[in-house]
């Protein structure tokens, strides 16, 4: 599985279903944007034909992640510095 950040290498798949050389983008609730990442993603989900239950996921995991922010903050998306 190939991260988009290196400091995420560290987060694997221990069942193996993702492949190794397929790219993965991880997005946290700490990041600002990721609740309008998510619905953005199950718009375009729902668009291509996904199910009503992964889009509706979809939408709950978005609430959770406003929910967590307003208990904890969030922040602009950073990278640590690349060496």
């Amino acid at each position: 599985m190939k991260h988009a950040r290196p400091d995420y290498d560290r987060i694997q798949d221990p069942d193996g279903k993702i492949s190794e050389d397929e790219p993965v983008f991880l997005l946290r609730a700490q990041d600002v944007v990721a609740p309008q990442v998510v619905e953005a993603w199950a718009i375009g989900a729902h668009a291509a034909g996904a199910k009503d239950d992964i889009v509706q996921h979809a939408y709950e995991h978005a609430q959770l992640m406003r929910k967590w922010q307003a208990e904890h903050g969030s922040k602009v998306p950073d990278m640590p510095n690349q060496q």
